[in-house]
């Protein structure tokens, strides 16, 4: 797991880097979604990013710690504020996951023609 997380570290380096491999994990889903099991292009993306939106909001608190050094502190900032919320790193695991749960839910439902 710890090499897999490196190299999620990697790909987001920068913000730009990031959206590029989103778009292409993203791209690719909806491509399989398409021709697999007959989606049209528009309910591919449409269900996409309601798993993907619903599975941020999962994701998002993991591995947070709020900031314990004072002089760090902003007046005004939120006490549980993340340090370091590290957000290109959990869009990239959302964008993983979703990809897994959109997939795996495609086949349960009879979505062809959505």
């Amino acid at each position: 797991m710890s090499r897999l997380n490196a190299v999620l570290v990697s790909l987001a380096a920068s913000t730009l880097r990031t959206l590029a491999v989103m778009l292409a994990v993203i791209a690719l889903v909806v491509v399989v979604a398409v021709s697999q099991f007959r989606l049209t292009v528009f309910g591919a993306v449409a269900l996409y990013f309601v798993v993907w939106w619903t599975l941020l909001f999962v994701i998002l608190p993991i591995r947070n710690q709020a900031e314990t050094d004072p002089a760090l502190v902003v007046p005004g900032q939120d006490p549980g504020a993340p340090a370091t919320p590290r957000l290109r790193e959990k869009a990239l695991w959302t964008t993983l996951l979703a990809s897994v749960v959109f997939l795996g839910a495609i086949p349960l439902f009879e979505l062809a023609g959505l």
